[in-house]
């Protein structure tokens, strides 16, 4: 949306400022561009590149949510411009079921899932059919079932390919671990601090949210070369916008690589393409 920014005079002035909501009076030709984001890292990382945003004339605006719904609706009705909180594999599965046309406009980072549990210290010390909580998302299911499957605690079937795999495809599973997965993501924190179940699966933006460190207080986790790669997801045809380019490009740059490395120390991991 652009927003022209009146000059010097009296009250066309004062209604010109109000408009433009910068409040720098250049006269310059500013861009808006509204982003949707979850709070911790997507936010705070976005918080980051507003500086860099603003020298080219785009005014970021940020939309926290708390879930994984409502960012797609936002964007395919235009409330938002683009969205930054979903790997490509969730985008993929909303736009099979909801019939979105969205385009990854740029992978910035990858937050490696653990696997937390206030019981046990390791996955070797879970039981015989031990309980193991995850979300309901069903994008998750497959990370979680190769996570589990790396270290050693099922296999799954010949020619299953690991993102799209579910619980159905799970060929051994010795200890006859018992998987429930009828939970919103974001609450699996509070889940885990309630002691339900023996473990429980949380994505780190939540896991960090909630002030635990993935590294440090996950039994297991997910390796840094996941493909799960958290995307720019914006509407068809938009990624070519300029907007869209500068914000892709400004959050792969060095100072905000360096920013994540610093402030996550691994929970988090920039990638470049």
């Amino acid at each position: 949306m652009k927003k022209w920014v009146a000059g010097v005079i009296a009250a066309t002035s004062i209604f010109g400022l109000a408009a433009c909501g910068s409040g720098s009076g250049s006269g310059n030709d500013e861009k808006e561009l509204v982003v949707g984001a979850s709070n911790i890292p997507h936010a705070e990382i976005l918080e980051k590149v507003k500086p860099a945003l603003e020298e080219k004339g785009i005014d970021l605006q940020i939309e926290t949510y708390q879930d994984y719904i409502l960012p797609n609706k936002d964007l395919d009705n235009g409330d938002i411009d683009a969205n930054y909180f979903q790997t490509t594999p969730y985008m993929d599965l909303q736009m099979k079921e909801n019939e979105y046309d969205f385009v990854n406009a740029g992978g910035i980072h990858i937050e490696p899932i653990g696997v937390y549990s206030k019981k046990f210290k390791s996955l070797e010390e879970l039981p015989e059919g031990a309980t193991i909580l995850m979300s309901n998302s069903v994008s998750d299911h497959g990370r979680i079932l190769t996570l589990l499957e790396k270290k050693g605690l099922i296999t799954l079937k010949d020619g299953v390919e690991n993102t799209q795999a579910q619980l159905e495809d799970i060929k051994e599973n010795p200890r006859n671990l018992q998987f429930d997965y009828e939970y919103e993501a974001a609450l699996l924190p509070q889940m885990y601090e309630n002691e339900e179940g023996d473990a429980v699966v949380i994505n780190s933006n939540y896991a960090i949210d909630a002030g635990l460190k993935p590294l440090e207080d996950s039994i297991a986790i997910e390796d840094s070369n996941s493909p799960y790669v958290n995307v720019i997801a914006v509407n068809k045809g938009d990624e070519n916008k300029e907007e869209v380019k500068a914000l892709v490009e400004a959050l792969r740059s060095k100072e905000i690589q360096d920013f994540i490395n610093e402030e996550w120390d691994g929970a988090v991991v920039p990638v470049s393409e």
